[in-house]
């Protein structure tokens, strides 16, 4: 990518968010543009870091045995009243509906209504059991309390899962399967989650657990217990059975030693039974060749919360003025590297071409800083503000068949010869 091409000019920060300083910076430096209370655009970076948290998603939930598919989002309301819950969704005010000539359309808060409706066609038989269908796409939400940019929002894309057996004992299995997946998805993004016990609240069903990330921005509070890595929802104390419950579904007797810690909420899992199937009459002919209601698990993480925390964790800062940008992780990253040439220099500028050229030839997505009207250091200051892992400087120190290539997050710098600066990215 050329910075040329994508009308960035000179950017300067001020007033940053205390709170979401990391966000604060995309929205000032357009990365972000919010259109309206909890309603945002992303430029090319933080979509493409979208785009790459999705693919890790998509990769790893196909390495699961999961199979992909994508419902719509602007759904008949019909289907809504045969599980019972469109009133109380709209008259809590949730979920958004518009009304036309053909009848009440609602854009969907979630997705189990629609995904049972989407199985009952495909799974009539014991034979196709057990399956786990899973999209990514638009959620909306008429969130009357917007909060932290992308971390609560009205129109939020979402991983929706949902696993179909054939009895309590299959889905248990499933969720377990999907749980690994979310382990290794976090893992994968770079982010370091904790699975805590949750409770199932409106969902129903009978297990959940929340995939959490320690931060100071969340706005959950959970116990949580250091030396063996287990946590719970406050939420699971409101129950009359808490003790029982905690102790025959997660083995846990004593919460003596918990300490209380703020969380934020990337993902979450549950095991529903016969809920939904009850609901909506979801049912399968079984081996006796009579009906059979469906076993379901639900299954989501939050893929523009996932982006926000990224961002927020991968914040670096100046001992004096405080965040001044981000170091995305290499593998998530969505240009490994930003070259910063003298313009004015013909063969600066001609070598730092050859460079870039030769960096994309060989599937190494790089950014060149070609702007004419910004100075050296504001392009060394803007590839911090674009998240790029290293950096290559082309300028007056620059000389014969040698380049420095720094990397931004510990400050260290290598010395490579230029016809092996791609292999050094490859490895």
């Amino acid at each position: 990518m050329k910075l040329s091409q994508t009308g960035m000019g000179v950017t300067k920060l001020s007033n940053i968010d205390e709170m979401y300083p990391g966000q604060s910076i995309l929205m000032q430096t357009g990365q972000l543009v919010q259109y309206g209370a909890g309603i945002f655009g992303y430029n090319t970076i933080p979509l493409l870091v979208r785009k790459n948290i999705e693919k890790i998603i998509e990769e790893t939930l196909n390495k699961y045995g999961c199979i992909e598919v994508l419902l719509p989002t602007l759904q008949p309301d019909t289907i809504w009243k045969n599980s019972g819950r469109y009133d109380t969704y709209v008259n809590d005010g949730t979920m958004l509906i518009t009304e036309s000539n053909k009848g009440t359309f609602c854009l969907a808060p979630t997705g189990e209504e629609a995904m049972l409706e989407f199985a009952r066609e495909k799974l009539k038989s014991y034979k196709n059991l057990p399956v786990t269908f899973y999209q990514i796409g638009e959620k909306y939400r008429n969130e009357i309390r917007t909060r932290g940019y992308l971390l609560r929002g009205k129109a939020f894309p979402m991983l929706d899962a949902y696993s179909f057996d054939i009895d309590e004992e299959s889905m248990a299995k499933s969720y377990e399967n999907v749980r690994k997946a979310f382990i290794e998805i976090f893992e994968k993004i770079g982010l370091d989650v904790i699975v805590i016990v949750a409770d199932n609240g409106a969902m129903g069903g009978k297990k959940s657990e929340e995939f959490m990330l320690i931060s100071s921005q969340g706005e959950d509070k959970i116990l949580y217990d250091e030396k063996t890595k287990i946590g719970l929802n406050t939420e699971i104390l409101e129950r009359e059975d808490y003790k029982e419950y905690l102790k025959k579904e997660y083995g846990i007797e004593d919460i003596s030693g918990f300490k209380e810690i703020r969380t934020m909420e990337l993902g979450h899992i549950f095991q529903l039974g016969t809920r939904y199937s009850e609901m909506m009459n979801g049912k399968y002919i079984n081996k006796e060749g009579t009906e059979s209601l469906y076993y379901m698990g639900c299954y989501g993480i939050g893929v523009s919360r996932t982006l926000a925390a990224l961002y927020e964790e991968s914040l670096i800062k100046d001992e004096k003025y405080g965040p001044n940008g981000f170091v995305l992780p290499e593998a998530i990253a969505p240009f490994k590297v930003q070259i910063v040439p003298k313009i004015e220099n013909e063969e600066k500028l001609k070598l730092a071409n050859n460079i870039y050229e030769d960096l994309q030839k060989q599937g190494i997505n790089a950014i060149l800083d070609d702007r004419t009207a910004v100075t050296m250091g504001a392009k060394i200051k803007d590839c911090k503000i674009l998240g790029t892992p290293y950096l290559i400087v082309i300028g007056d120190k620059q000389e014969g068949e040698n380049i420095e290539i720094e990397n931004i997050k510990t400050g260290e710098k290598e010395n490579i010869k230029i016809s092996e600066i791609a292999n050094f990215f490859k490895k």
